[in-house]
C-alpha cells in the first residue's frame, strides 16, 4: 500500500536511534524479570513515541494503524533485537476491552495510563483447580456497600509482583439451576496495592520466578470497577482473549525465525550439523515455521470466534517445544555440563526448560484441540459440566 514503505523506514529509523546494545535481546518469555527497569523505561520512550498504541483507535489516543502497519511494526520491532516490553497486558488487553465494554468513566480512568505505560496489569484467570477451565473459577466477589469484597486464589500470574492493576474473572452469583457453568461470572478491575492481597513468587525450572500465586483475603474494589453487567463477565473475558492474539504473533515468530537462525549456525559452529539426522530435523523445523508464518497471516484477517487463534497457539507451542528439544541435541554433553555464567549454552537450556510451559499456558493444548474440534471440524460440543 502507498506509504507502508515509508512507515517501515520510519520504524526502523526509531528503533536504530534507540535501541542500545544493553537493551538488544534482552528479557522474554522465562526472562521478564532480566533488565526490567530498563525495559521499563524503553517502554515508556516507545509510548511517548505513540509505538505502543499504534493499533488503538485516534479517538482513543491511538494511530489508528491498518493491521498491515501494525504487522510492518512488529516485524520491525523483532528484528531489531528490541527488548521485550512490558505494557503487553495493558495495552493489548485491558486497553482494547475497555474501549469495546467498558464504561466512558473506566476509559477516561485507566486508557491515558496504559498509553503512557504508568500503570501496569496482570491477568487473574486461571486458579489452583481452573487453569484453562475457565468456567471453574472459585474466586468469589460479593457486593458490600460500595465496594466488590473479594476472596480467594488465583496462580500461574504472571508479572503480578510488578502490576499496579489487575483484571480478574471472579464469581458473584451462584451458577443457575440447569445453566451454563459460566453463568454468574464477573470481570473486575482490581487494584494489586489494595490490603487483602498477597503476591508469592513461584520457582520455575529456570531458576526465575515471572509467575506468582496471588491471594484475595476480602480484597476490595470499588462497586464502579466491574465491566459489562455483573454475571456477564465471560462475554468480557472472550473478548479480551480474543484481543491478545493479534499483529504481535507475526513478530513473536520472527523471533522464533531467528532463533533457529542463529542454532544452525551453532550447528555448524560445534560441526553436528555433520549428523544427517540433525539436518533432517532442522530442516523440518524451517518447513514448519514456514507454515505456521504462512498460516498467522491468512488467520489474522479471519474473526477469532472461527478457531484459528487455536490452531495458531497449537502450532507455535508444540514448534517452540521442538526447538528448544532441538537445541539440546545440537549442544550434545556440553548442553548438561554447561557450569553458571556460560551465556552462550544458558539460552538454550532456559529456552528447554520455559518451553515446557508452552502447550499449557494461554490456554492448554487440550483445551485448544476441543475448541477446534468444535469450531473448525464442527464436531459435537464437548460435555463439560
Amino acid at each position: 500500500m502507498d506509504g507502508d514503505e515509508e512507515f517501515r523506514r520510519e520504524v526502523r529509523d526509531w528503533l536504530a536511534a534507540n535501541v542500545t546494545d544493553e537493551l538488544r535481546g534482552v528479557g522474554g518469555p522465562g526472562r521478564e524479570n532480566e533488565a526490567y527497569r530498563q525495559r521499563l523505561a524503553f517502554t515508556r520512550r516507545l509510548a511517548a513515541a505513540g509505538w505502543t498504541t499504534l493499533a488503538w483507535p485516534v479517538a482513543h489516543g491511538g494511530r489508528g494503524a491498518s493491521l498491515g502497519r501494525q504487522i510492518i511494526f512488529h516485524e520491525e520491532y523483532a528484528r531489531s533485537g528490541a527488548p521485550s516490553r512490558v505494557d503487553h497486558i495493558g495495552t493489548t488487553m485491558v486497553g482494547p476491552t475497555l474501549m469495546a465494554l467498558g464504561t466512558e468513566r473506566q476509559r477516561h480512568r485507566f486508557l491515558p495510563g496504559i498509553a503512557a505505560v504508568d500503570e501496569l496489569w496482570c491477568q487473574g484467570y486461571s486458579e489452583p483447580g481452573a487453569g484453562s477451565d475457565l468456567a471453574g473459577v472459585t474466586t468469589r466477589a460479593r457486593l458490600h456497600g460500595d465496594h466488590w469484597v473479594i476472596t480467594g486464589q488465583k496462580v500461574w500470574t504472571s508479572l503480578a509482583q510488578v502490576a499496579d492493576w489487575c483484571f480478574m474473572l471472579a464469581r458473584t452469583e451462584p451458577v443457575p439451576d440447569g445453566g451454563p457453568r459460566h453463568a454468574g461470572l464477573s470481570y473486575l478491575l482490581v487494584p494489586m496495592r489494595a490490603p487483602g492481597i498477597t503476591v508469592r513468587p513461584i520457582r520455575q525450572l529456570t531458576g526465575d520466578s515471572e509467575f506468582n500465586e496471588v491471594f484475595f483475603d476480602d480484597a476490595r474494589a470499588d462497586r464502579d470497577l466491574v465491566v459489562g453487567e455483573p454475571g456477564q463477565g465471560w462475554r468480557v473475558a472472550m473478548a479480551t482473549l480474543g484481543f491478545e492474539r493479534g499483529a504481535a504473533t507475526v513478530g513473536q515468530q520472527i523471533g522464533f525465525q531467528q532463533d533457529l537462525e542463529e542454532l544452525i549456525e551453532l550447528a555448524r559452529r560445534t560441526g553436528a550439523i555433520a549428523d544427517p539426522m540433525l539436518r533432517e530435523r532442522l530442516t523440518r523445523a524451517w518447513i514448519d515455521l514456514s507454515v505456521l508464518r504462512s498460516h498467522t497471516r491468512r488467520a489474522l484477517s479471519e474473526p477469532a470466534s472461527t478457531g484459528t487463534a487455536s490452531v495458531i497457539k497449537l502450532l507455535w507451542s508444540r514448534w517452540r517445544q521442538g526447538l528448544g528439544e532441538l537445541a539440546m541435541a545440537v549442544l550434545g554433553p556440553a548442553g548438561a555440563a554447561a557450569g553458571p555464567g556460560d551465556r552462550d549454552v544458558e539460552r538454550w537450556w532456559r529456552l528447554f526448560l520455559f518451553s515446557r510451559a508452552d502447550t499449557i499456558y494461554g490456554g492448554s493444548n487440550e483445551i485448544q484441540r476441543g475448541i477446534v474440534a468444535e469450531r473448525v471440524l464442527g464436531l459435537p460440543r464437548q460435555n463439560r459440566r
